[in-house]
């Protein structure tokens, strides 16, 4: 384990945002691909910004970095303009690229232990090495590492510097299932830490797993924006499912449940009931069974994913 705590840089006001975003506009020619844009990031916490290509998050993501001027609208990075206070800033902020920022003949150890140097008190960068799984590939030229090992030096070199904030932009996109959740772990121990986090990525669980709050981007605004389970919850129809003999007696279940609830066997001994479902309907649904002599082998409750939602909304796959 290595502690990533951030540095001791001069932190803005607590109840600050991290960033915080009002009437944002970029245009590209006649193109407008923020459009009036306003987002939130609490402090402490990890907000993942999600939307399909093309919906304008990664403009939003770059001008938030100071890669990109903003045509219109204010934006605050820990209390400073990301552009005109960018030698104040880039201290405090990690910054997670995707692809590129390496040179391609460098070693990864060495790139990692020359951006350790470029900060005040960097992360003990052997622990983060150990950490992240790099020891293997330490001497390997950037060009020949794998996909995966590119995206663990670049998350790497993202938090060896103890920032306030850090963006990350798809950080497990090629990893294994092992590396993923280390990754994932390293994430919750930042947060923990108080470091503010926003993540990109086209992967739904990894949202649901390490977000605090979420913000879906669709034609160049935030179209909705809350809580993985507030997003969920809003709208989504529940369903309780349980298996148990073929053949039960629905129509003595519907009267116990409320009028607006619907039961159907899909198939032999395998239930649905769809409606409201609470505590009140599953217990409902518990006291029938007993009484019927059913014991169901298995009962549970299905609700809507962060997936479900993001179609719903945007009406596209994740990567169209």
């Amino acid at each position: 384990m290595c502690s990533i705590s951030p540095g001791a840089a001069p932190r803005s006001p607590g109840r600050e945002p991290a960033v915080e975003v009002v009437g944002l506009v970029k245009r590209y020619g006649t193109k407008t691909a923020v459009d009036r844009l306003d987002l939130t990031v609490a402090r402490g916490s990890v907000t993942a910004v999600l939307g399909p290509n093309g919906a304008g998050k990664t403009t939003t993501v770059e001008i938030c970095e100071g890669y990109r001027r903003p045509d219109d609208g204010t934006v605050r990075v820990l209390g400073l303009d990301p552009v005109a206070d960018a030698a104040a800033l880039r201290p405090r902020i990690g910054v997670m690229l995707q692809s590129g920022g390496v040179y391609a003949g460098a070693r990864a150890e060495e790139m990692l232990r020359h951006t350790a140097t470029l900060h005040s008190h960097p992360v003990d960068v052997d622990a983060l090495i150990d950490r992240l799984g790099l020891g293997s590939c330490g001497r390997t030229p950037y060009r020949r590492l794998s996909g995966g090992q590119q995206q663990r030096l670049a998350l790497a070199m993202a938090v060896v510097g103890r920032p306030e904030l850090v963006f990350l932009d798809e950080p497990t996109a090629g990893l294994d299932p092992q590396a993923r959740h280390a990754t994932w772990d390293l994430v919750r121990e930042l947060r923990q830490d108080g470091v503010s986090i926003v993540l990109t990525t086209h992967f739904m669980d990894e949202a649901e797993q390490l977000a605090d709050d979420v913000a879906i981007i669709e034609g160049g605004r935030v179209i909705a924006q809350g809580s993985p389970e507030e997003l969920c919850r809003g709208g989504a129809e529940n369903t309780l499912r349980f298996t148990g003999r073929p053949g039960l007696d629905l129509a003595s279940l519907l009267k116990a449940l409320p009028a607006d609830s619907v039961a159907a066997e899909l198939t032999p001994g395998a239930y649905r009931v769809q409606g409201k479902v609470d505590p009140q309907l599953l217990a409902t649904v518990a006291s029938w069974c007993a009484q019927n002599g059913v014991l169901p082998h298995a009962i549970a409750v299905e609700r809507h994913t962060l997936e479900d939602v993001f179609l719903e909304l945007t009406g596209k796959e994740l990567r169209a």
